[in-house]
């Protein structure tokens, strides 16, 4: 039976994060004390030190040898069997619909995000300690701890990694052009193929077959680069002139779009390269057949060779890419391109799109018509697409045949490099991993970290807690809105958040047999507020941050009642 000193406990491990997160709301909000570059700059001392220590303080301590197996084993349990019926779910949604993936992945990734990552490290160890004690719900939220970093987040990675990639292979390389991908190279400053984040340039090159010589080509291979405008951008050298040249420029339709998407050709490439793609050239390099209407392309690129010289076949080919935006993105801050038409229906948009699709023809991929279809404004690829979810649905192959794609393993390798590169960067990776190693052997030989280390950690590490709250204050404070999604798909999120997550963990936990205290812990645990890292990679791979972002600020205010609520039943 829960008594008024067990609540009290409760209380008080958990409001002073509330307090920590008061002030800093309003220090923003109503006392104006921090701009929002002082909020950035605090927000950045917390991703790169406060997060980190703390999580290496947590893992460190933690004794790898008694880990609770059956604990783990129903945390685990829970998060493949919700993968698994959304994966269900995405391929009826798929079959049935003939939408492809896009729709689907975005979902269940968010869903996935919504359902089983609560924010244990922050929220989750202070509030079981103080219902269950140190001794038993502390040592296993840090079980939980280790997982998520190690191996959810990691995952959460590969799928966005993945969805990045297949859309810019579906976008820019249609009518099954794609199987003709052997390999692709990454440069090193390009560490994710997010389509809201920095612009991407493409080069094709023919990989010619030994056994049949040079005029056989057997495939290309693809180069991903950061586009000179964007080099020039993080380098700070041309992003005044730039800003200027940008506001004189003229918008020129993008020929593919659904809704009324303008492009603004950069002025930090100056010099476009004349070897943008087009169907004629790329299937000319790869040997293949010209896909239907080629030949009038082919026609309409001498047309306009008087202005442009037009590539040679089995020459090096180069396709540009730029940033993309969205009416229907929330979240549109460094895009370089202007939309307008915001509030179309996701409906209205799909039908426009196929519809303006079907009229330039899959053909007029490389060019934005003008009245005589000669090519205006340079050769530089004009296509712009969405990655919002209304846009995202990949084009079959005709017939309701899926699109071609290249081989799996050309795309696990890219991937793969991508997630890797996003990891190697993220000072929680470095963190978790030392902090196994470390407890790995402080256990085992009976170890202690020499005190000067020891205390040069816990100065950062135990003020880990406090600044993590006051950045998440920082954060609601300098939202417009709290409720961002609006409050049907709110609503919807926060019963998965609190109803789906916890229900999914009572039948994993009683499956793997779980009882008793364990067993409430499981749950409690899956009821907590949304957590923080999930969103930030909603952020950066714009796949429903809006609704990442209601989950985590609104999630974070009604955390508490809600889980005294379920503390409360299950002590009954």
């Amino acid at each position: 039976m829960i008594t008024a000193l067990d609540l009290y406990h409760v209380l008080t491990a958990v409001v002073p994060l509330y307090v920590a997160m008061a002030l800093a709301y309003g220090s923003v909000r109503w006392w104006r004390i921090f701009t929002p570059d002082q909020c950035a700059g605090i927000n950045r001392f917390v991703a790169l030190f406060a997060v980190p220590l703390l999580s290496f303080h947590f893992i460190s301590t933690n004794d790898p040898f008694a880990m609770n197996l059956r604990f783990i084993a129903a945390d685990t349990l829970q998060k493949l069997a919700v993968l698994s019926l959304l994966a269900l779910f995405s391929r009826f949604a798929s079959a049935s619909s003939r939408l492809g993936l896009g729709l689907g992945l975005d979902w269940s990734i968010t869903l996935f995000s919504l359902s089983t990552l609560p924010n244990t490290l922050v929220m989750g160890i202070p509030l079981l300690r103080g219902m269950y004690g140190a001794s038993a719900a502390g040592t296993l939220m840090v079980q939980v701890v280790v997982l998520q970093c190690i191996v959810w987040y990691t995952l959460m990675l590969f799928l966005f990694e993945y969805r990045a990639a297949r859309a810019l292979v579906l976008d820019q390389f249609p009518d099954g052009a794609a199987a003709s991908i052997v390999s692709f190279r990454v440069d090193s400053d390009v560490v994710s193929l997010a389509r809201g984040g920095d612009g991407l340039e493409l080069d094709l090159e023919p990989e010619m077959d030994a056994a049949a010589g040079d005029a056989a080509p057997r495939g290309v291979r693809v180069t991903v680069r950061k586009s000179t405008g964007s080099r020039s951008e993080a380098n700070g050298s041309h992003s005044q002139s730039h800003s200027q040249s940008m506001q004189q420029q003229q918008p020129r339709v993008s020929n593919l779009s659904g809704v009324e998407i303008y492009s603004l050709q950069s002025s930090r490439n100056p010099t476009p390269r004349g070897s943008s793609f087009n169907h004629a050239d790329f299937f000319n390099i790869v040997g293949a057949a010209n896909p239907k209407g080629a030949g009038a392309d082919e026609e309409k690129g001498n047309a306009a060779g008087a202005h442009s010289p037009q590539p040679h076949a089995g020459k090096r080919k180069d396709l540009h890419m730029f940033v993309w935006s969205s009416s229907a993105s929330p979240v549109s801050e460094r895009a370089a391109v202007h939309v307008f038409g915001a509030g179309a229906d996701h409906a209205d948009v799909l039908a426009k799109g196929t519809q303006a699709y079907d009229e330039y023809g899959r053909d007029d991929f490389s060019r934005t018509k003008n009245g005589n279809g000669a090519d205006k404004g340079g050769p530089t690829l004009s296509k712009l697409g969405s990655n919002s979810t209304a846009q995202l649905y990949p084009k079959d192959g005709g017939e309701g045949r899926p699109a071609a794609m290249p081989p799996a393993s050309v795309m696990t390798r890219l991937i793969l490099i991508m997630v890797w590169r996003k990891l190697i960067r993220n000072p929680n990776t470095y963190s978790s991993l030392i902090g196994v190693v470390w407890s790995l052997v402080s256990f085992r030989w009976g170890i202690e970290m020499p005190a000067i280390i020891a205390r040069s950690i816990s100065i950062l590490s135990d003020a880990g807690l406090g600044m993590a709250m006051f950045s998440l204050g920082l954060f609601m404070a300098l939202q417009p809105r709290i409720i961002a999604c609006g409050n049907k798909l709110a609503a919807y999120a926060m019963a998965v958040r609190f109803l789906v997550g916890p229900a999914v963990m009572a039948a994993a936990s009683i499956a793997v047999g779980l009882r008793g205290v364990l067993l409430h812990i499981a749950i409690v645990q899956a009821a907590l507020p949304q957590g923080i890292v999930p969103f930030v990679f909603a952020k950066e791979y714009n796949v429903h941050p809006h609704i990442l972002s209601t989950a985590v600020i609104f999630g974070m205010l009604i955390a508490l009642p809600i889980t005294l609520v379920y503390y409360i039943l299950l002590g009954l």
